[in-house]
């Protein structure tokens, strides 16, 4: 077909732009590496090592420290908030780019009398635009030549195609039947479009300033490390004062008579102590905050997202990964998520009641008379270069299915003619061809209900013609029908076509098509997976309510009767409350809209529900973008992607499970870096606070805790970054958004290896056998020695040796909730080596630290009696363990 249009000049294309805007959608704004690097300055544990490093540079600057003291919490702060900004600007910025490459659509445009291809951005109001098969629709406008058939899918999720005619007035043409959306696609068909709405101004554009205001809120982890940065704040703060305060009670009434002989003394002691108290509690708030705890989380997060990605999911916001693990609802598409996207002929019903799945399976007689009905009962086109892989063009899924049922026999040719044709309409849903050549007949194929009540006969397995048994086939047709299939009608007639579009009389049945978008293996299986993760599943789709309820009972979303399936209007006449009432048992809602989904996240929301939210079209967006986690398909538009936290690349349910049970594995690692990295705050505290009262002032130099700090915190964040993700996560319940990060099961763990570490450490520190193991070397009092009554260096240097190992073999009971302390232990390869690297580093700095980590060499024999020491952390954690199994039951879900 063959269109000429004189079109815009090039000057009135420019003032049109001038007036009306270019095509090009108001960019969302996107935030730059310095704005991301900002925004996670305000993580509330950021917060506090930023005043707690604040606070030690001035202490340093006025003497009162020296300058290294504060570098470990730099490099802690540094560190955290630069791998977490970079992993999510990288990915942004190659997500962008990819966006970018893609969107790259040239558009053929009526220009100064000639067909010329431009941008899509150059497309200007006003402007003719020729839209061929495969295109996409580049604004909004009106059909005013030819005819096209469209799939608009992508803007309300039918995935019917819709037939457009041109308008007869451009001035009042009907939207249905003439106008065409931007985003859209030609799905067949040749025609014009004039332009009368570009940019923001087309409905596409609107979906944009929608997704632009969405909402966002805290993700549960951010809720939680809120609630957690406060509580350390709290104890810092009163901690701190406690131990200052006891500081000055010692001097003041225990080492003194009372308050009139202690301010007797010299000003500057009294300077100097008050001083003291102030530096030692600095060292509690330094010891209590996890330094490691936000670079911990930012290593999970990318090293997640690159396994996830191995896995077909694409996380574009680091935290969607752990939101999507405290899930408690996921409305979910049906079309391409659960199922194959694909329409495919399922079954084949013979007029005798007989059921085939394949062609090859059907009577040659009957196969015959199927295969010449539908090869020249179709309007698609058809590439037969390749006989073995016949290419279909230009057809909808509906007929694109049936031709591919025919396989190689599509490529052959009947030696036939057109004679009339009466084409597919929605409004009498049947076609109709009459041929003439090696075999004359009219053939019609349309909807079942529709092709079987004209017909009196059928064909059997030798093509000859019988007379019908409509309650046979009728038992038949509700069994299809109650496996979600789609009944296509294909019958032959010997009268020929007339000019009215009715179906001739007495009509042969050659068969019945049942076609349904299979669904994948694995939906099923993914479904129940979610279920046992405590997730409720809500199938959201176009279907009918009968089909949709098929389909959901088939997948094991419905499960029981008293579980609700509801339409769209049924749904419309509900308030937010009724909804909210309703919801809980919610599974299904059929024949949706765009805006149901919108409406569905923000009352779960409202709920205080984790809400994930899956979509692919335009309309999608929106809801994809309010839900906590929103599941974009791969094959989506770019407005989806770009709205989704995570992209599903396969479009597959599986990976939503996937990125659940990621999610979980984040969680249980940062409870398990928790339970570890607070052990050694509350022991270091502990021995910090307590030791100046059992004889030892100083037990661990604030160098020395600085070298703790890093080793428990900083090493200690890639020991558990790698943790295993293990399937036994996915049968545990979603943890409720208010709930503590820290649980009873951590705290006790938390409270029993603190306690005896510090218990123990003080017995190290103050035992008289203890201190016979590292005696100073004969002849080497004065060096080795502090003075008389003092503590040795020696057994100073081992003290500190042993409170770095207990710690570290502290690590193997906070990785696993349960006994076996050996459970997937090689498939943390970072634990492993991070553990040996740990014992190395402390042993090389005892020979290396000198007078700045206050160490001194030590025997061999020394270093065994140290790690037999620090072992005893593991069999008290045993028996912890083992009480609680007795008493509370064991947690660790087999």
């Amino acid at each position: 077909m063959k269109f000429e249009y004189q079109g815009l000049s090039d000057a009135e294309a420019q003032e049109s732009r001038s007036r009306d805007g270019s095509n090009a959608l108001t960019q969302r704004q996107t935030e730059t590496f310095w704005d991301k690097l900002v925004n996670n300055f305000k993580d509330p544990i950021i917060i506090i090592l930023v005043v707690a490093l604040g606070i030690t540079v001035l202490l340093a600057v006025l003497g009162f420290a020296p300058w290294y003291e504060g570098m470990g919490i730099a490099i802690a702060v540094a560190m955290a908030t630069l791998v977490a900004t970079w992993s999510e600007y990288s990915n942004e910025n190659e997500f962008q780019r990819l966006m970018e490459e893609a969107s790259k659509v040239q558009v053929k445009v009526f220009r100064n009398g000639k067909l010329v291809e431009i941008g899509i951005d150059e497309v200007v109001k006003g402007d003719y635009v020729l839209l061929q098969p495969g295109d996409n629709i580049p604004a909004d406008g009106v059909l005013v030549a030819g005819f096209l058939e469209v799939n608009e899918s992508a803007l309300t999720g039918e995935s019917e195609s819709i037939k457009k005619k041109p308008a007869e007035d451009e001035e009042n043409f009907n939207e249905e039947k003439n106008g065409l959306a931007r985003a859209a696609l030609i799905d067949d068909g040749e025609g014009v479009m004039h332009v009368t709405a570009v940019g923001d101004h087309t409905t596409y554009g609107a979906s944009v300033k929608e997704i632009a205001q969405a909402e966002t809120r805290l993700s549960p982890l951010q809720a939680k490390l809120a609630g957690l940065g406060n509580a350390i704040s709290k104890f810092g703060y009163y901690g701190a004062s406690f131990i200052a305060l006891s500081f000055m009670f010692n001097h003041i009434f225990l080492e003194s008579s009372g308050w009139a002989e202690y301010f007797s003394q010299d000003a500057g002691v009294i300077a100097y102590h008050v001083v003291t108290a102030v530096v030692l509690a600095i060292i509690i708030i330094v010891v209590a905050v996890p330094e490691g705890l936000p670079m911990m989380i930012a290593v999970v997060l990318s090293l997640n997202m690159r396994k996830l990605l191995r896995a077909n999911v694409l996380v574009r916001k680091l935290l969607g990964i752990e939101t999507s693990g405290s899930l408690t609802v996921l409305f979910t598409d049906k079309t391409g998520t659960l199922t194959e996207g694909r329409l495919q002929v399922a079954d084949v019903l013979s007029g005798d009641g007989q059921h085939f799945e394949r062609l090859d399976g059907v009577p040659q007689g009957l196969q015959q008379n199927i295969v010449f009905a539908l090869r020249n009962n179709t309007t698609a086109s058809v590439d037969t270069s390749n006989p073995d892989d016949p290419q279909i063009v230009g057809a909808n899924p509906t007929e694109k299915a049936l031709l591919q049922f025919l396989g190689r026999n599509l490529a052959e040719h009947d030696e036939v003619k057109v004679v009339a044709n009466i084409p597919f309409n929605s409004a009498y849903k049947f076609s109709a061809v009459q041929v003439e050549g090696s075999q004359s007949a009219t053939l019609i194929k349309g909807a079942g209900e529709v092709v079987l009540a004209g017909c009196t006969h059928y064909l059997d397995a030798n093509g000859e013609r019988k007379p019908i048994d409509p309650q046979v086939l009728d038992t038949e047709i509700k069994g299809m029908a109650g496996r979600a299939m789609r009944i296509i009608g294909l019958a032959l007639s010997d009268q020929p076509l007339g000019t009215e579009t009715t179906l001739p009389q007495g009509m042969t049945l050659v068969t019945l098509f049942g076609l349904r978008d299979q669904m994948r293996p694995e939906s099923r299986p993914a479904v129940q997976r979610s279920h046992a993760a405590g997730i409720q599943v809500v199938m959201i789709t176009g279907d009918s309510r009968d089909t949709a309820e098929a389909i959901a009972k088939e997948v094991s979303i419905v499960e029981s009767d008293d579980q609700v399936v509801i339409t769209s209007k049924e749904l419309g006449e509900m308030s937010d409350d009724e909804v909210k009432a309703t919801l809980p048992k919610l599974r299904v809602v059929a024949r949706a809209l765009p805006t149901d989904k919108s409406r569905l996240v923000r009352v779960a929301k409202e709920m205080n529900w984790v809400v994930g939210m899956t979509g692919d079209g335009v309309n999608d967006a929106p809801a994809v973008k309010n839900a906590d986690v929103g599941f974009a398909m791969g094959s989506g538009t770019d407005l989806t992607k770009e709205s989704g936290h995570i992209v599903i690349l396969d479009n597959n349910f599986l990976s939503i499970t996937n990125a659940v049970l990621y999610g979980r594995t984040l969680l249980k690692s940062i409870r398990k870096f928790l339970i570890f990295q607070l052990s050694v705050n509350v022991s270091a505290i502990l021995v910090a606070f307590l030791a100046p009262f059992f004889g030892t002032d100083l037990p661990l130099t604030m160098t020395q805790l600085l070298w703790i700090n890093i080793v428990m915190d900083t090493l200690a964040a890639f020991a558990f970054a790698g943790e295993a993700a293990l399937n036994r996560y996915m049968r545990e319940k979603p943890i409720p958004k208010d709930t503590p990060l820290i649980t009873g099961d951590m705290w006790s763990a938390i409270l029993v290896d603190g306690a005896f570490i510090a218990i123990f450490s003080l017995f190290f520190l103050t035992s008289d056998w203890v201190q016979s193991l590292f005696p100073c070397p004969s002849g080497e009092e004065g060096a080795w020695c502090t003075g008389a009554g003092d503590s040795n260096l020696v057994h100073l240097t081992a003290f500190f040796g042993y409170f770095v190992f207990v710690s570290n073999f502290n690590k193997f009971n906070a990785r696993t909730e349960g006994i076996n302390l050996f459970e997937h232990l090689t498939d943390n390869k970072n634990f492993l080596q991070v553990v040996a690297l740990i014992f190395v580093l402390q042993i090389s700095f005892t020979y290396l630290g000198g007078n700045i980590l206050r160490t001194v060499a030590l025997s061999l024999d020394q270093w065994i009696y140290i790690i037999g020491f620090a072992a005893l952390i593991i069999p008290v954690d045993l028996t912890r363990k083992l009480i609680r199994n007795s008493f509370f039951g064991n947690p660790v879900v087999e």
